[in-house]
């Protein structure tokens, strides 16, 4: 068994290296999440019932919400288990709507209509460039009202933020509604 020597050399403790290993490769498997309140729940729910949409679009929205707290896993699309922004609308949009949306955020925009900002309704999808390229969409969310979105976090896992936001309003791309 290897052995690391301990940085502070003169205490004259010892740690194995598999037990170093074994922490690091589980710390490097998790992925943040954080509880919702139930504060922050309610918000949610009150700002998808005083959105403009329809029915159907509420429906989408109020799922969403029922997500939240849910920890990000990059390709993954399980309730409470696990997901990543694009795995979180296709499983929304096809358990409440029947659609299917393709996996990948850069697909879905392509896949729905583009919309001004006046015409955005609860349950339609926002389009951000979180990545490199400024152009090229690399995230996703589901809109609960014209300022708030329940999206898939890689910190945070499943939230809700404002869009308002400078981060949000510098890579903002586009809204755009699934159509079937």
């Amino acid at each position: 068994m290897k052995i690391l020597r301990n940085p502070f050399r003169n205490s004259g403790i010892a740690i194995p290296m598999t037990v170093v290993m074994l922490f690091a490769l589980a710390s490097a498997g998790c992925h943040s999440s954080r509880s919702v309140s139930k504060e922050e729940r309610e918000v949610a729910e009150m700002t998808i019932r005083h959105g403009h949409g329809s029915k159907l679009g509420k429906k989408i929205a109020e799922e969403a919400v029922t997500w939240m707290g849910t920890p990000y896993k990059y390709a993954a699309a399980e309730k409470g288990k696990g997901t990543d922004c694009s795995g979180l609308v296709l499983r929304v949009y096809e358990d409440v709507a029947g659609m299917k949306l393709p996996r990948n955020s850069a697909k879905q925009a392509e896949f729905c209509k583009r919309l001004k900002k006046k015409d955005v309704q609860v349950g339609d999808l926002v389009f951000f460039a979180t990545g490199k390229d400024p152009k090229k969409v690399s995230h996703v969310g589901i809109m609960l009202d014209e300022h708030r979105f329940v999206h898939a976090s890689s910190r945070k896992g499943v939230v809700m933020s404002e869009i308002d936001t400078d981060y949000y309003q510098r890579t903002f791309l586009m809204f755009g509604r699934a159509m079937k």
